[in-house]
């Protein structure tokens, strides 16, 4: 009987153990992972870049299942103008009219599903929770995903509306006769993520 008991322990020891060996957590690298942004308007647009403050993929038999990253609102950069300009512009985006920075200096986004692609442009499918000012929206967009020797990236390029978090400074959906001073509501974001 007690044979039986140790060969059953031994059994839940080794299955436990290839459990956490399949599923693990790995860090997202946030030195060589980043944001990129673009904003458009009537009279043309702006480019910059937000950091990730901090994050984690979730894997299993060397794929990717899931996982979160906080991205760090206080780093908005504009990578187009200098000087006083980009001094303004940052203030601005930074401000109440636009992503009011001082209240929700994070955003978050949390992945509910990763499926495989089809497409001949994306190996993947993401779909997550984003949540900006407080305020969360789900969001599906197509990525590229790898894992390589531990390590996984992925990157994708894709469209926000930016007034389903409430962001509606210059929006023609929301204010009328705003002519060559209307700003797009769509922007689009580029994320290039590493793990370590």
């Amino acid at each position: 009987m007690k044979t039986k008991i140790l060969s059953i322990g031994m059994a839940a020891l080794i299955m436990a153990a290839a459990f956490t060996i399949l599923q693990k957590e790995v860090k997202v690298d946030t030195n060589s992972s980043q944001i990129a942004w673009i904003g458009e308007k009537v009279t043309g647009q702006h480019n910059g870049t937000v950091d990730i403050k901090e994050g984690a993929l979730e894997m299993k038999d060397g794929q990717v299942t899931g996982g979160s990253f906080i991205i760090d609102m206080t780093t908005i950069n504009v990578l187009d103008l200098e000087g006083e300009y980009k001094d303004k512009l940052m203030g601005h985006l930074r401000s109440d009219d636009f992503f009011s920075v001082e209240d929700h200096p994070t955003a978050k986004f949390t992945i509910t599903s990763i499926n495989k692609s089809e497409a001949t442009d994306a190996t993947h499918f993401i779909a997550g929770d984003l949540t900006i000012k407080g305020i969360t929206n789900k969001i599906t967009f197509p990525a590229n995903v790898s894992v390589e020797n531990g390590k996984a990236n992925a990157k994708a390029s894709f469209a926000l509306d930016r007034t389903k978090w409430q962001v509606k400074y210059g929006s023609g959906s929301f204010f009328d006769g705003l002519g060559d001073k209307m700003i797009y509501d769509d922007f689009e974001l580029t994320v290039n993520l590493s793990s370590l």
